[in-house]
């Protein structure tokens, strides 16, 4: 096992933390409010146009460029893992669903079970937004393990583990569930007073398509959660490539 393993590069993308890259991949711990590529209704910087700047090395003319694997929302911090290559892109996507996602989150009240899955078809409205519906025809089958790790002051910081990867699904599943995100403006209490979405891609686990590696990288906590529920274990939490 490598721990701590350093990006290969002197000087990272501006705006991004690089957690890992080689030859194929670029794994990054994206902020919260960076959007990870652009949409038709907004332009705006993106954290795919960061990297395609990055291994293009101000030269624009360079035929390198980055692959989107998979995305996370806007206000949704954690770690994005991006390809090199189209094949990369199509390997990594191919065994996608035995890629392991954890995300941690902090929500409002204490969960009954502690421990759980959240099932429904989720569906999209004509004003973007997502909802469970008892029609199997009309959406598609979501699936959302839980864990409480920690209760305090009416919050508690829950571990998600993604069994399958629907647009707002975590979002969604915990606010119908009658525990919100903090933050969350569009399914959660709105005007809370929280701008920051508590919601992070912590750990990522996955085969490397190219060495067959087992890749693993972890992510410490966001402050911002620390901040709700206090600090968790011993802080000591590290981002490791397992081989």
């Amino acid at each position: 096992m490598i721990k701590n393993k350093s990006p290969r590069a002197k000087h990272g993308p501006r705006g991004i933390e690089l957690l890992y890259e080689d030859d194929d991949i670029v794994v990054v711990n994206k902020p919260s409010g960076l959007l990870t590529m652009g949409t038709d209704r907004d332009k705006s910087r993106t954290a795919h146009t960061i990297l395609n700047e990055y291994v293009r090395k101000g030269n624009s003319k360079s035929r390198n460029r980055i692959y989107i694997v998979h995305r996370l929302d806007r206000d949704t911090s954690g770690i994005l893992i991006f390809a090199k290559s189209e094949k990369v892109k199509l390997l990594l996507q191919e065994q996608w669903k035995d890629t392991e996602k954890k995300y941690l989150t902090v929500v409002y009240g204490e969960l009954n079970p502690k421990e759980g899955t959240i099932s429904s078809y989720l569906t999209e409205n004509s004003a973007y937004s997502v909802y469970s519906t008892p029609d199997s025809t009309k959406g598609k089958l979501s699936h959302t393990a839980y864990k409480v790790l920690k209760e305090t002051k009416g919050f508690s910081l829950l571990e998600i583990h993604l069994l399958t990867g629907r647009k707002h699904q975590i979002r969604v599943h915990l606010s119908e569930k009658g525990h919100p995100v903090v933050g969350d403006s569009k399914y959660g209490k709105s005007g809370d007073g929280y701008n920051c979405l508590a919601l992070h891609a912590r750990s990522f686990s996955c085969t490397h398509p190219i060495t067959g590696k087992l890749l693993f990288f972890e992510t410490p906590i966001p402050e911002f959660f620390n901040r709700l529920v206090g600090r968790l274990g011993t802080g000591k939490e590290e981002l490791s490539v397992t081989s």
